[in-house]
């Protein structure tokens, strides 16, 4: 019975090295990190003019 029992515990550790027995390839620290803005330029946020605003509302 022992030794069935050790064949099935080989099986099952050669089926964990076979899927997990060797560490994945390491990744450059270069590759990890994507620079972007962290806001798309807006051309209507600079075309605000108080002085338009005023004119609308106050007069």
């Amino acid at each position: 019975m022992q030794s069935q029992e050790k064949t099935v515990a080989d099986s099952d550790e050669a089926g964990r090295r076979a899927r997990f027995g060797s560490l994945p390839e390491r990744i450059r620290l270069e590759d990890t990190i994507e620079e972007r803005p962290a806001v798309a330029p807006d051309p209507a946020r600079d075309a605000y003019n108080a002085d338009e605003w005023l004119v609308r509302t106050c007069l």
